[in-house]
């Protein structure tokens, strides 16, 4: 085997000359050194779940994508299937997909953020039954695609609890999977979260996936032991807990955001103005 020093021409080239000035140059840290071979900033994208419906994944949705487009970061929400939409001036609209629209600052066609846009507020694979329509993954996977290339950053919220049926043979959780994104879990503080939390954290991980945090938004305002319950999740979940947010009077995406705290996600641009 020939040595790695060895050239095919019997006598050996002389060294390149390096300039002065490249070797003065102070060496690049290996993040800086990533971003410069990139020259993009970091892309960020993340898939959101729950513990159940109503429990504050739009909310929660929405403070992502607040805390990145204040930072300068292009961010984009996407919520492929709405179950529950009322047409308003020609077009049908669902409060969760609004919301996420608003919160981001890239805007694009409904048919790409929202696929499946279903007027009855059921079941998804119910709501889709009744317009004769299949929820298939195909055209969720090509439109979350068309969204990253848009975006520095994509937040995906699922539907309901992580395993909603979407058809006979297709849920949230395959979803979830297929799109192979790191997973934040919100859990609606209420009695009996701690059973419904584990269960999920359970299935996100049976599937591969990563686990990146989870937050504890107030369902309830009235548990008792609410601080007991954290704690114990804190404990069990392995993930950090990256915010409680409390019964908010109005809860818009902006007071969310100053209850949670996103730095250690993977992929979460460094800018100004994030926490």
């Amino acid at each position: 085997m020939k040595n790695l020093n060895e050239t095919d021409d019997p006598i050996a080239a002389p060294p390149a000359v390096v300039p002065q000035a490249e070797l003065d140059e102070p060496a690049l840290e290996p993040e800086l050194e990533a971003r410069a071979i990139d020259g993009l900033p970091s892309r960020f994208a993340c898939f959101v779940t729950g513990t159940d419906t109503e429990i504050g994944k739009t909310l929660v949705s929405s403070a992502i994508l607040h805390k990145l487009a204040s930072g300068g970061v292009r961010a984009c929400g996407m919520k492929p299937v709405a179950a529950g939409a009322e047409l308003v001036e020609g077009e049908l609209h669902n409060d969760d997909a609004d919301m996420l629209i608003a919160a981001g600052n890239v805007h694009l066609p409904a048919s790409i953020t929202t696929p499946y846009m279903l007027r009855e507020p059921a079941a998804p694979h119910i709501a889709a039954a009744l317009e004769g329509v299949t929820i298939e993954s195909a055209p969720i996977i090509a439109a979350f695609a068309e969204i990253q290339a848009a975006s520095d950053a994509v937040v995906v919220e699922g539907v309901g609890g992580f395993r909603v049926p979407f058809n006979d043979d297709f849920d949230s959780a395959d979803l979830a999977a297929q799109l192979n994104l790191p997973v934040i879990l919100v859990v609606g503080m209420r009695l009996g979260c701690i059973s419904h939390a584990l269960l999920t954290v359970e299935a996100i991980v049976a599937r591969g996936l990563v686990l990146a945090g989870w937050v504890a938004n107030t369902a309830d305002p009235n548990m008792r032991f609410a601080q007991e319950n954290i704690e114990a999740l804190a404990q069990r979940i392995p993930a950090p807990l990256l915010g409680r947010v409390p019964r908010l009077q109005t809860p818009t995406a902006a007071a969310a955001a100053e209850f949670i705290d996103l730095a250690g996600l993977p992929g979460w641009p460094s800018t100004r103005g994030q926490s």
